[in-house]
């Protein structure tokens, strides 16, 4: 533990490997190592896990999985934070940055606008719908009427898939074809439709779907 010590204090915590980290915070590098192997090497799994199901993880035991639930957490919420604070948008790469610290551990679906000026400044983000397991549902006008009052001259489109990858269901194609069109009518252009999930995400843009 001193050497991770001393390379935390020379290096900083972002140079430590997934099992060093994992190591500082259980105090027992075998068992991070047991940890990280039945996790498939993934610490992204470690966060997603309950309490009840971590505890029994490499066999850590409660005490350890408190710890390792409360460091997940708290990365959740420094993410969530720093996503607040962007005003502008850049890329796809942006917008999932911004809205997977909220979305990706929903047990619901939720589709939320991103509404922009010309230049990429954010002017609101609102959720525009909130439903089930499987799917929500999204009223176009709604969100182009939101667009207009705002003066706003581009948009995007966000929603999560809480089971399941995040390939596009017929219905989220269906929905961007809709979005698009009625913007169109106003001069406003939607710049692409992204789904998060756990298992990654997929932009409309990226896939060269937005016609």
């Amino acid at each position: 533990m001193s050497e991770l010590s001393d390379k935390i204090q020379s290096r900083g915590a972002k140079s430590l490997t997934d099992t060093e980290l994992l190591t500082a915070l259980l105090g027992d590098a075998s068992l991070a190592e047991a940890v990280l192997s039945e996790a498939k090497g993934l610490l992204s799994a470690l966060a997603y896990e309950d309490l009840s199901r971590l505890r029994m993880t490499g066999g850590m035991g409660l005490r350890r999985a408190v710890t390792v639930a409360a460091a997940a957490e708290l990365g959740r919420r420094v993410a969530a934070l720093r996503a607040r604070e962007a005003d502008t948008i850049s890329s796809s790469v942006d917008v999932v940055r911004l809205f997977r610290p909220q979305l990706e551990n929903l047990t619901h679906e939720e589709c939320w606008a991103v509404y922009l000026t010309s230049s990429n400044r954010i002017l609101e983000r609102q959720r525009v719908s909130q439903g089930g397991v499987q799917a929500t549902v999204v009223d176009h006008r709604l969100i182009v009427k939101r667009a207009l009052e705002l003066l706003a001259t581009q948009m995007i489109l966000i929603h999560n898939h809480p089971s399941g990858a995040a390939e596009p269901s017929a219905q989220d194609k269906v929905l961007t074809e809709r979005v698009a069109r009625a913007a169109a009518l106003f001069d406003i252009r939607l710049l692409d439709h992204i789904i998060i999930s756990r298992e990654g995400d997929f932009s409309f843009a990226r896939a060269g779907l937005m016609g």
